[in-house]
């Protein structure tokens, strides 16, 4: 028993807009037809991802694994190439991109086509990422360090940089003013403009607000999911933080001398995995 522990939630919490607006029409659908495709996991949350399995839902990796006449596009988006690779297929999308999403991809297009390089602060390896630097069309690049830019000969003069919209806002700030230092000079042009999604934004902000009064914080959610772990990244900044996919992860050890417990989560976290862990927590509490 760990007597006296105050358990608290982050005033956001749970599924973001965009990922509840996914999940509402991937149910809807899988409900419609019996059952679905979506090319990639639909949000990065293998509790979301094995419910949606339960209703029909099916991944597939590529658009050769696609056996339906009918595909859902994941809250990550994807490049117009790909897109059109499967229109030419004949197989209707059912496009599921967060809007947040959409105005990065649809900033990136208009950079792209008034001369810039798109410069993307964010994870290469990311889909969302990958899908951005698509509708830039051959004039984008991804980077978290602003040393790759300098190293371009001949150096571009018209930069126009967008950052992936789950990524930590202070970063990306830090991240412009020094390509500002390193990679602006005569006659150079610079366009920012801010795609971090607002929803994430106040998220990261709650988040740290509750873990600068807490003992400890957990953050649940997805241990491949890029905002779980920059808000984990950020509140380990304020208090001692641990990030649980589930509430088997929580270990006894963890809570012992700590009073005032912290709890976010990932946008794509659900509310049943919140209530599973917040359960756990109050029952170690009494005991």
């Amino acid at each position: 028993m760990i007597t006296q522990m105050r358990i608290e939630k982050a005033t956001q919490i749970g599924f973001c807009f965009g990922v509840k607006r996914a999940i509402d029409i991937v149910e809807r659908t899988a409900r419609e037809r019996g059952s679905v495709e979506t090319l990639g996991a639909v949000v990065h949350n293998q509790q979301v991802l094995k419910r949606l399995a339960e209703l029909g839902v099916k991944v597939v990796k590529d658009v050769d694994d696609i056996h339906d006449n009918t595909v859902v596009i994941s809250t990550h988006g994807v490049s117009p190439q790909l897109a059109e690779e499967i229109r030419a297929q004949h197989i209707e999308i059912i496009d599921t991109t967060c809007p947040f999403v959409r105005r990065a991809q649809v900033t990136a297009q208009k950079l792209a086509e008034s001369g810039f390089c798109v410069i993307i602060y964010g994870d290469t390896n990311h889909s969302e990422v990958k899908g951005v630097l698509g509708w830039a069309k051959g004039s984008g690049v991804a980077m978290l360090d602003e040393k790759f830019i300098t190293n371009l000969d001949p150096l571009p003069r018209r930069l126009g940089v967008l950052s992936q919209t789950t990524q930590i806002p202070a970063h990306f700030t830090e991240f412009v003013k020094k390509l500002i230092d390193s990679a602006f000079s005569k006659d150079s042009e610079l366009r920012i403009i801010d795609t971090i999604c607002h929803d994430i934004r106040q998220r990261q902000a709650a988040a740290v607000k509750l873990a600068s009064k807490a003992d400890m914080m957990l953050v649940i959610g997805g241990h491949n999911s890029a905002n779980t772990k920059h808000l984990t990244q950020l509140c380990s900044m304020a208090t001692k933080t641990y990030l649980v996919e589930t509430a088997e992860e929580i270990q006894l050890s963890w809570l012992q001398g700590q009073y005032y417990l912290g709890i976010t989560s990932g946008a794509s976290t659900d509310e049943q995995t919140i209530n599973e862990v917040w359960m756990k927590l109050e029952a170690i509490a009494r005991g």
